[in-house]
């Protein structure tokens, strides 16, 4: 194991900076903006970070380091690297005013908390946390309300997470990686997605999410700024195809709704048919009083009277100009006609 010391932080420069010869090593350390301090088995801090009062970017990845060190000196630092230590809380870092990406995944943090202050974090990766058997990542409400404004990368992957519900007080991301969790409600993520409309970049793979039918196509089709899922990007063609898709199925299914609703209606009311006898036929009155008939529903004198003439005229008795309509004989006395006595019929060119 290794103690963190000047000469190391000395160092661990880029080699674009170098000491000068007139220089103190605390004058030296004291000027950094970078410090690439990654995979140094360090397990300890100590203050020499303290005297780093322009550092702007800190690499202390793959190391063994157990706390977050107190930086309350480099207030200007805007990047921190601290993956893959042994840090189980997020502490020391309410002074980092400007930090804008802090990288934290791979270690053994339970919960996402203590960045309340920092107003301007636009990115946050928590990735793969070594969890205690049968937890997941829980999430300060505070800290998210704090993130929500200017959080726009959230790196999640790995943590054994059932829901995402509660990232739903980020409205602002445009980049949401939950890889390899145990994501399965369609319905949650369908709610997040109308909240998320900057989203352009979302990865789920390794979800049993992703098992579920037409997942990518519904995921695309309410993404509407998605560019790239679950590591693949979405052309333009693609997105427009699966949109006139839902398009099409959304009006087949309303189609579908109004029938069922016309049919629940009619169905609604009473059956006073029985199915036993005929409607009777439509009685109509005569020209001749006294003369009696039937008509078909709906047809008129005139129709009927043409039809009557073709089907009795015989190619003798085709008429030379005009249409042969029905004529009734005189009206005999009511005494003289018999009541089963035929009605005849005369017929006269017009």
């Amino acid at each position: 194991m290794v103690k963190l010391s000047l000469e190391l932080i000395a160092r661990a420069t880029s080699g674009y900076t170098k000491k000068k010869k007139d220089e103190t090593l605390p004058q030296f350390v004291g000027r950094l903006t970078h410090i690439y301090l990654e995979n140094k088995n360090i397990d300890d801090v100590g203050d020499c970070l303290s005297l780093c009062r322009n550092l702007t970017v800190l690499y202390l990845y793959d190391n063994h380091l157990n706390n977050i060190p107190c930086l309350a000196n480099s207030s200007g630092l805007t990047h921190l690297y601290l993956q893959n230590n042994n840090i189980s809380i997020i502490e020391h870092l309410s002074s980092l005013q400007h930090l804008q990406k802090l990288f934290i995944g791979g270690n053994t943090i339970t919960v996402v908390e203590g960045l309340e202050k920092l107003d301007k974090l636009q990115e946050l990766h928590i990735e793969n946390q070594r969890l205690p058997i049968g937890e997941q990542l829980l999430f300060d409400p505070r800290t998210l309300q704090a993130l929500g404004t200017n959080l726009q990368v959230l790196n999640v992957s790995g943590n054994h997470l059932t829901s995402l519900s509660d990232l739903k007080q980020l409205p602002n991301l445009t980049h949401l990686m939950a890889a390899e969790n145990e994501l399965n409600d369609m319905k949650e993520l369908t709610q997040l997605l109308v909240l998320w409309t900057f989203l352009t970049k979302l990865d789920l793979s390794g979800n049993p999410l992703c098992q579920r039918t037409k997942y990518k196509d519904r995921v695309i089709v309410l993404g509407k700024n998605l560019e790239m899922l679950d590591g693949k990007s979405i052309t333009d063609t693609a997105r427009q195809f699966l949109v006139n898709w839902q398009a099409n199925r959304d009006e087949n299914r309303k189609k579908l709704e109004e029938i069922r609703i016309r049919e629940d209606s009619f169905a609604s009311f009473p059956n006073t048919y029985t199915g036993t006898e005929l409607p009777p036929l439509k009685s109509i009155p005569t020209r001749l009083k006294g003369v009696g008939g039937y008509i078909m529903p709906g047809m008129q004198r005139r129709q009927f009277d043409e039809i009557l003439a073709k089907s009795s005229v015989t190619d003798n008795d085709k008429p030379r100009n005009g249409i042969l309509r029905a004529k009734f004989p005189p009206i005999r006395e009511k005494s003289l006609m018999s009541p089963r006595e035929p009605t005849l019929f005369l017929f006269e060119l017009y």
